[in-house]
């Protein structure tokens, strides 16, 4: 009974969430302020209720929910909607908002209809420390990070596309300059590298000190080497000039590509780590 509610609850909150884009997409049609204010305030409903859930998770379990591939996502999710809520709230950039959501809608659907339930982390409850704790953090954030970069490349092309067509809408006042565009994917790179390498050194150092056996030859391990690596060499172009304009922006949404594998099929290959 009581996973029947949850269903229906986490159900409510994608319908919910659902709502909120719909009302975000009239207003960039039409530059609808009630539209705009309505998503704003069904957003942060939404926010309420997902934030409500993972404090009752973190009481239910004891724990913070992000040891399993399954909680991974919904806080993915809830990381979306919290960085979208600030940018409406300090930057004014509604388009990155409502991009960035358009991420989050996608991982919180996921794992509200996925085929896989709620489980215990098969690490047990000897291995989790505060070590792995701000691992798996700082992993999530420096996604979180990367998935700003594909929003502001996206928001980048459709202003390039705009500025090459000489076509003006009422719409493209709202988005940012191709300058801004630039600074933002740059910016959340720049977040996102060192927040990895992070999530990395301290996975291992906990590996090390928790289990008796694993390898460095990780599929995990070494897509995230490989993310970091990839992120840095699409920085060092841009800044040495090899990558430039549309370059940059498309360079950004193929590396969040690798991003998402890494995500997923590198979690369901990996041998060390225990998502599941």
């Amino acid at each position: 009974m009581a996973e029947m509610t949850m269903a229906r609850f986490h159900e409510f909150v994608v319908i919910l969430y659902a709502v909120s884009l719909v009302f975000y997409f009239i207003d960039y049609l039409n530059k609808d302020t009630v539209a705009h204010r309505s998503a704003f305030w069904i957003l942060s409903l939404v926010y309420v209720l997902q934030t409500g859930y993972l404090i009752f998770h973190m009481i239910e379990t004891k724990r913070f929910p992000i040891l399993s591939l399954f909680e991974g996502i919904y806080f993915f999710s809830w990381l979306l909607i919290t960085l979208s809520i600030i940018l409406h709230l300090i930057y004014k950039v509604g388009f990155a908002v409502f991009f960035l959501n358009v991420i989050g809608f996608i991982f919180m659907t996921i794992y509200t209809f996925a085929p896989f339930q709620i489980e215990q982390s098969p690490i047990g409850d000897s291995l989790i420390s505060e070590l792995l704790f701000i691992h798996v953090t700082f992993a999530i954030l420096s996604y979180a990070a990367f998935a700003i970069s594909l929003v502001f490349a996206i928001l980048y092309l459709l202003v390039y596309k705009v500025l090459k067509k000489k076509k003006w809408t009422k719409q493209f006042a709202r988005f940012p300059s191709l300058h801004q565009s630039t600074i933002g994917m740059k910016a959340a790179i720049f977040t996102g590298i060192p927040l990895l390498l992070i999530s990395l050194i301290l996975g291992m150092q906990w590996a090390t000190v928790a289990l008796e056996h694993w390898t460095f030859m990780d599929v995990k391990i070494l897509g995230s080497f490989f993310l970091i690596l990839l992120y840095s060499l699409v920085l060092f172009l841009q800044k040495s000039g090899k990558l430039t304009a549309n370059d940059f922006a498309w360079a950004n949404v193929f590396a969040f590509l690798f991003v998402i594998i890494n995500f997923f099929l590198g979690s369901k290959l990996s041998q060390f780590h225990f998502w599941i």
